[in-house]
């Protein structure tokens, strides 16, 4: 359980400062960074070294699964993350494609359930993998992506986890996903508890056993007002052995995803934490 600390270590290390021009601030940044998660052997990937709080990243997950478009329906199931981006963010909200208070736009989920067509017509992205998958197919593209190039100003925030491929392979299903940027202190827990649910959900919902998840981030950086933090306090702290993700195995189909399911739909047991970390976010 030591390839996050040891991730951390690495951009301290081997990292280049870079002035991001969204946030305003710098930000120690390194380019390549392979993680992989034990989905078969139930290895959840949630941070040991300060407390982190699965259930909001797995509500962000059912939000996007579900393709909301709005803060207020991600509040509604548990996920406070869209609130700033949403609200707060300048640039959208001088953005004539906004609708209103809580509007996120034409963003992640979105793309993958309602992907637009050049007539106008919708493409449900992830319905199509999820019958391929039912049915034993992977036809080697069973892929969801968030990463839509002609709508971005129609959104608030560019994907950052933006593509996710399923193969099946010898009986057992697997994930690679791929993140274009990742904060590392702050998201990256969050997107280390998405791409093993989805896999583990995934998984069950179309009747295979899961195998393993790889998650590529491609540019990973620490925030230059989040590096004291990282470095003296957290890195200082000795990982504790992984915890158990349960899931309730009455969820057995996208419809009961879309419809019914909760974030106390999953429980995580053997949980041991250090205490947590206030981290600043940037907008």
């Amino acid at each position: 359980m030591r390839q996050y600390e040891d991730l951390c270590q690495r951009i301290i290390d081997e990292g280049e400062w870079v002035a991001n021009e969204r946030t305003g601030k710098r930000c120690l940044t390194l380019i390549n960074a392979d993680l992989e998660y034990d989905v078969e052997n139930n290895e959840f990937p949630l941070v040991t070294t300060r407390k982190s709080f699965y259930k909001a990243a797995i509500a962000e997950l059912l939000g996007y699964l579900r393709g909301y478009d709005n803060a207020a329906d991600f509040r509604a199931i548990g996920c406070n993350t869209w609130n700033a981006n949403a609200n707060e963010n300048q640039a959208w909200l001088n953005n004539p494609h906004r609708k209103g208070e809580d509007d996120m736009g034409r963003v992640y989920g979105v793309q993958g359930r309602a992907w637009q067509r050049s007539d106008g017509s919708t493409l449900d992205q992830l319905q199509k993998i999820v019958d391929d998958l039912s049915r034993g197919v992977d036809d080697r593209g069973e892929i969801l992506t968030f990463y839509n190039p002609g709508e971005f100003e129609m959104g608030c925030l560019r994907p950052c986890m933006h593509t996710h491929h399923f193969s099946l392979l010898g009986g057992k299903l697997y994930l690679n996903s791929m993140q274009r940027s990742a904060d590392i202190p702050l998201g990256i827990n969050f997107n280390q508890v998405q791409v093993f649910v989805l896999l583990a959900l995934m998984a069950q919902i179309t009747g295979h056993k899961p195998g393993k998840a790889y998650h590529k981030i491609v540019n990973a950086h620490i925030y230059e007002d989040q590096l004291e933090l990282m470095r003296d306090v957290q890195l200082k702290r000795e990982p504790f052995a992984a915890p158990k993700l349960t899931i309730n195995p009455d969820i057995k189909s996208l419809k009961d995803i879309e419809t019914w399911v909760t974030r106390d739909d999953f429980t995580v047991e053997g949980y041991e934490c250090h205490e947590a970390i206030a981290y600043p976010f940037a907008v």
